[in-house]
């Protein structure tokens, strides 16, 4: 065999296209203008399996490129078998995810091939009107992204139904299990056909996930490029060790300080508020997220972020799974969460489709055991090392500091009317939300409920708990 035919055949069997695994060409285009040029592994695992209608159970690590692994399939698929009508509140894809966050960007990849495919893509979660949501059903959509309790709540008014569905989608079920929807989410399987195509991907299969396996996938081809959660080879892990919480504050801003984007985690709501206030007053632009927020606010501060506005997210563990920004050069674990799954799922948030990261745990002396034991756990072997704000490791690996960003000025207070009473011009409310950087988009005091509320259709009040945050 000639040296260039031989060179050209080991190519293609060490580099496969989206082509050589059976995409079809208008796709291959989309794929193209939006920059996506080759696949990464477990897309080019479970391509030949997904397009040829095969169940398959993919497992991969966080930032792994699964989204497309099932995108990909499901519009080639949906889009060859298009007969041109929409019945109303009659999908023929669903996509099933645990988070609002990670729906919407499911539906975000989503778009740019459903449009070379004329097809149609809406969301469904809870935390938002259910009008939109309906209105879209109504004129009839080729795929619903969704969480389980919302999709379930249309469901039962009739909004949807889900005889036509020909190809199911269960994404992160693990994160599924962990938050309580199975029950759901094997309600929502069994309304769909028993003969359709079923895709489920997870990081691992226990909580009832391999339930799930047992009885909705029909023979599945299994496709595995990690262990499961294994770390990521791109990815440089720091214990950065401090003598006390004044040093600990002093560290944490110098790392929010850097030119690029960066995610501090913190255990609490209050503290991530908190910490996120703080820093824009330092001049460094920072917003929270976090289950007290409504679904408009959450979009808002993502949107700030993700747009460079603002340069710092301060989250708690509802932006760990489903949240990705792209670019995204440090995580920091200003509290070490409770498990290693956690530590896991929230350093994946860096260093995400081959690109590099940081990750920073901040640990006081009386956290060290418990560090030690989730870091053998999580398979990390890295040193703690004693630092201050201004030790050689942080300057190295913060670089050089971002420019003071003059926080936005605070609305004055208005006086109250004398005598009291209700409805006096800035008493109770917040005056507004503030602009990105402050921290506490999504405004406060009294909320009116939307027109046609109900269970299904108010915005979620503050005072829920971090897990009323995730739910669909």
């Amino acid at each position: 065999m000639p040296r260039k035919a031989i060179e050209l055949f080991m190519t293609s069997v060490s580099s496969p296209t989206f082509a050589s695994l059976g995409v079809s060409e208008r796709l291959v285009r989309a794929l193209t203008s939006a920059g996506i040029k080759e696949p990464f592994p477990i897309q080019a695992d479970t391509l030949p399996d997904t397009l040829a209608g095969r169940d398959v159970l993919g497992r991969g690590k966080t930032g792994s490129g699964k989204t497309l692994a099932f995108a990909i399939p499901m519009i080639s698929r949906l889009g060859d078998s298009a007969k041109g009508v929409r019945p109303a509140g009659r999908p023929r894809g669903l996509i099933l995810a645990p988070t609002r966050e990670l729906a919407t960007q499911i539906a975000a990849a989503l778009e740019p091939l459903a449009m070379a495919a004329n097809l149609r893509v809406t969301t469904i979660f809870g935390g938002v009107s259910q009008a939109r949501q309906t209105t879209a059903l109504s004129r009839g959509v080729d795929i619903v992204v969704a969480c389980p309790g919302r999709l379930e709540d249309l469901m039962q008014q009739r909004f949807v139904n889900l005889d036509d569905v020909e190809i199911t989608v269960l994404d992160e079920a693990d994160h599924m299990a962990d938050l309580g929807f199975l029950p759901g989410v094997t309600r929502i399987m069994t309304a769909t056909p028993s003969h359709g195509q079923r895709l489920l991907f997870s990081a691992t299969l226990d909580n009832g996930v391999d339930k799930l396996v047992k009885r909705f996938l029909s023979n599945p081809v299994q496709h595995s490029v990690d262990d499961e959660n294994s770390p990521v080879a791109a990815m440089t892990h720091h214990i950065f060790e401090v003598g006390g919480v004044d040093s600990k504050k002093a560290l944490v801003q110098r790392l929010a300080s850097g030119n690029g984007r960066r995610i501090l985690f913190m255990r609490t709501k209050h503290q991530a508020k908190k910490l996120a206030r703080q820093l824009t007053e330092a001049g460094i632009p920072s917003v929270d997220l976090h289950g007290n927020l409504s679904q408009a606010a959450r979009d808002r501060n993502l949107l700030a972020f993700s747009s460079g506005d603002a340069r710092v997210l301060v989250a708690t563990d509802v932006a760990a799974r489903g949240v990705h920004v792209d670019n995204v050069e440090l995580v920091v674990h200003v509290d070490p969460p409770a498990e290693h799954k956690a530590y896991l799922h929230r350093s994946g948030r860096t260093a995400r489709a081959g690109s590099a990261g940081d990750v920073v745990t901040v640990v006081l002396p009386e956290q060290r055991r418990d560090l030690n034991l989730l870091m053998r756990k999580a398979k990390i072997d890295v040193a703690p090392t004693r630092v201050t704000a201004e030790s050689d490791q942080v300057t190295d690996l913060v670089g050089e500091a971002a420019a003071y960003v003059k926080p936005a000025p605070k609305a004055p207070a208005q006086p109250q009317k004398q005598g009291g009473g209700r409805g006096h011009a800035g008493a109770g409310r917040s005056g507004g939300a503030r602009a990105a950087g402050g921290g506490t988009a999504g405004g406060g005091g009294r909320r009116r409920r939307p027109a046609g509320g109900g269970r299904s259709g108010g915005s979620q009040p503050y005072g829920r708990s971090e897990s009323a945050g995730y739910r669909g």
